[in-house]
């Protein structure tokens, strides 16, 4: 009897390997990195109103049609680089508000730093900017946001053709975790 691997919900026979060059197949790879940020959601009833922390943790998965000359999606150190770079300057120690919230002229007064979600875009782009249409950093828009970031990292990146964010995990604790993905062509 041949062995039976299965692979992202595609069952193959190890005789019958031409089942899986027939099949829709996509090169990828994941990074991850973790950060503490504080956030609070007065707009949603609970204990999340008060202002409070998580150890978050995000995976990124960058996928191609096919891999580039040398052989890879996207060179991992690279791509962690600017991904770490980016949350740790904007994001790691911080604090995660929405544009609205009056805790941030106090705490941008006491010397603290702080991402505001849903801020009208001023002369020159930046990092807030790819928040601009996120009101409050739920855990879903902070993979929305994080998703955009890496998106623009991987563009200025020496890659595979095709290569794309494709999808982003956040976890603001290990109980609740947030998918960003492309909406499957089934």
């Amino acid at each position: 009897m041949p062995s039976r691997m299965t692979s992202d919900h595609l069952a193959v026979d190890a005789a019958e390997p031409a089942l899986v060059a027939s099949a829709a197949l996509v090169h990828g790879i994941s990074i991850e990195h973790t950060f503490e940020t504080a956030h609070r959601l007065p707009q949603l009833p609970g204990k999340c109103t008060s202002l409070h922390g998580h150890s978050w943790r995000v995976t990124i998965s960058v996928t191609a049609p096919g891999l580039g000359d040398e052989g890879i999606v996207v060179e991992y150190g690279a791509l962690k680089a600017g991904v770490r770079a980016w949350i740790d300057t904007h994001l790691d120690h911080g604090t995660m508000l929405g544009t609205g919230d009056p805790l941030i002229e106090p705490l941008i007064a006491a010397g603290c730093k702080v991402f505001r979600f849903g801020l009208v875009p001023t002369l020159g782009a930046g990092p807030q900017d790819l928040a601009v249409d996120l009101a409050w950093p739920t855990v879903e828009a902070v993979a929305v946001l994080l998703g955009r970031m890496s998106a623009k990292i991987l563009a200025g990146l020496p890659c595979a053709a095709g290569s794309r964010v494709s999808r982003v995990v956040v976890r603001e604790i290990h109980l609740n975790t947030a998918i960003y993905a492309p909406v499957s062509a089934r």
